[in-house]
């Protein structure tokens, strides 16, 4: 779960280096080497605490909106 915790720190502060109006998905946050060495399962985890994270933190400048035509959800930053 550490790995999970770690890999959740390091999507919010990629959000950091996002234009305002930018949307997003939290795989556009990785490199893609380092996006495709995460196992599939930490994956999914992943995209469902930064969901969780978007969606409850007051101080959040991530906006959720629709899902992409692959069925990930899409983000933009406020």
């Amino acid at each position: 779960m550490n790995n999970i915790n770690n890999l959740l720190s390091k999507t919010v502060d990629e959000i950091k280096k996002l234009k305002s109006g930018e949307k997003f998905l939290v795989r556009d946050l990785f490199k893609g080497y380092e996006w495709n060495r995460i196992p599939k399962k930490d994956r999914i985890l992943l995209g469902t605490l930064f969901l969780n994270y978007a969606k409850e933190t007051a101080t959040t400048d991530i906006e959720v909106i629709e899902k992409s035509t692959s069925n990930q959800q899409k983000y933009m930053k406020k």
